[in-house]
């Protein structure tokens, strides 16, 4: 059984993954958003407790999204590595031995802010890096979620999640993708990313995605 959900905009079919991504069969290309490799790895070095094996978790995420979908590129939008702590040794072989697995991938990122702070990926990873806005027809690709003057824009940053509110006072934070006809947001794939409450203008059309499927906010 088929658990995404196919939208069309602009012409274009895309489909809404669970796992919080996005596939474009016409272009057999996975985008994803705000993987921020490391950042668990990151705060530890701050003396922060918080959870090990996360990079290891969203590899393994992509892994299985690589294998279930006919791709041959993976578009990130903006923020691969968290921080410059981010390229330690171990962090980087672990990224080396996930990329000979994808060997003939083609990988873009297009730079966020954290990726302005911790570099670009160690060229041995072979992955493309560029500025945004990076346009492939009929989207403008960016990280930072601002109007593109001539096409509508998929962008990440923001971790976008909605709160569901019962009428006990319960309370259910998702992450989701809010889909706009000038700016659509993708959730952040990371394991370790947090997330911002969003409050989508009526124009906009609100997806939640958890329990293995995704769903319209009706």
């Amino acid at each position: 059984m088929n658990n995404h959900q196919p939208i069309d905009l602009c012409g274009q079919v895309l489909w809404l993954l669970p796992d919080k991504a996005i596939y474009w069969p016409a272009r057999r290309a996975l985008l994803v958003a705000d993987v921020h490799i490391g950042k668990a790895a990151s705060y530890r070095a701050l003396h922060q407790p918080v959870p090990r094996g996360t990079t290891d978790a969203t590899l393994a995420r992509l892994d299985a999204l690589l294998a279930a979908h006919d791709c041959e590129r993976l578009v990130v939008l903006g923020d691969f590595l968290h921080a410059r702590t981010a390229r330690a040794p171990a962090t980087l072989a672990r990224l080396q031995v996930w990329r000979e697995r994808h060997a003939g991938l083609d990988i873009v990122l297009i730079r966020g802010n954290h990726d302005r702070n911790a570099g670009d990926p160690p060229a041995a990873l072979d992955i493309r890096v560029v500025d945004e806005p990076w346009v492939l027809a009929p989207f403008a690709l960016q990280h930072e979620p601002k109007p593109h003057p001539a096409y509508p824009v998929l962008a990440g940053h923001v971790h976008p999640v909605f709160v569901l509110r019962g009428r006990a006072r319960q309370r259910l934070r998702l992450p989701c993708f809010l889909i706009d006809q000038q700016v659509s947001l993708l959730p952040a794939f990371g394991e370790f990313t947090g997330g911002w409450e969003i409050a989508p203008a009526s124009a906009s059309k609100v997806y939640l995605a958890g329990a293995d499927r995704v769903w319209p906010l009706l």
